[in-house]
């Protein structure tokens, strides 16, 4: 049985990947972590949300990791960068789902996966975990001839943009042309922008209602184009990967990691 710790408890990620640990065979909820001085603190999971646990929400991290055996984090990034720190003090791998990070926050958890094991992906779906293999063959095929332009909807609450996934499908593509993404990397147009250069990539970012999380790339050629679009119904496909990513690393000691090994897509 692996037994697992949850940050940002009451979120709406926290509350679903809840849902699929009770679901999940081989799993247990054994600790939940949310803010100082947030009103869920204190009081028992069963009483909050109808799970099936005598979980008590804390503000203490080192409280909720201690009976864990993988920690699993959707916050925001100040939060995971600390989660991190007191989850490899107790030698407890982690699954960080949260997205927005800087290059300084990434590098400390580079660094600390040198002491504990980490999956860090910006997408925990296999959906998308698919597309990102299906536009770096794309792009690998198409090559320079086609104009590359992504386009990610999320809901109004959303507060980093662009998603973290497309900035990973952004960075897939710029590797598999031999493009410097910092410097053709175009985020929304306004004005006499002139011609398109040929190694422009463009990302474009909706914020709009309760949409959970739709992305399109596009390959526009001469003549033709192509889309890849994966539309998320739910956040549960996204839990039950959160899940399936914590029982993968329940085991590994060191290292970083993303859903492509997890999924042995690499």
């Amino acid at each position: 049985m692996v037994k697992i710790a949850i940050t940002g408890i009451s979120g709406r990620m926290g509350r679903a990947i809840a849902n699929c640990i009770e679901e999940e065979e081989g799993a247990e909820l054994a600790g939940a972590l949310e803010r100082e001085g947030h009103p869920w603190t204190g009081r028992a999971l069963s009483e909050l949300t109808g799970l099936n646990s005598d979980v008590v929400v804390t503000d203490n991290p080192e409280e909720a990791f201690k009976e864990a055996n993988v920690v699993i984090d959707f916050t925001i990034p100040e939060a995971t960068v600390k989660n991190l720190e007191v989850a490899a003090a107790l030698g407890r791998p982690v699954v960080i789902g949260t997205t927005g990070f800087s290059a300084e926050q990434r590098a400390t958890i580079t660094d600390t996966s040198r002491r504990v094991g980490v999956v860090f992906s910006p997408n925990m779906s296999i959906g998308v975990n698919l597309l990102f293999r299906l536009v770096t063959e794309a792009a690998r095929i198409l090559g320079d001839e086609y104009d590359v332009e992504i386009v990610e909807y999320h809901h109004r609450h959303k507060k980093d943009a662009p998603s973290g996934t497309a900035l990973r499908i952004a960075e897939l593509i710029a590797h598999t042309l031999g493009r410097d993404l910092d410097r053709v990397a175009v985020y929304g147009r306004k004005g006499i922008t002139g011609e398109r250069p040929v190694e422009e990539i463009g990302i474009q970012s909706v914020r709009a209602g309760d949409i959970v999380g739709d992305h399109i790339i596009l390959f526009a050629g001469s003549g033709e184009r192509l889309e890849l679009t994966h539309r998320a119904h739910s956040r549960t496909t996204f839990a039950k990967g959160a899940v399936k990513a914590a029982l993968w690393v329940a085991d590994k000691s060191t290292g970083l990691y993303d859903m492509q090994d997890v999924l042995g897509l690499r």
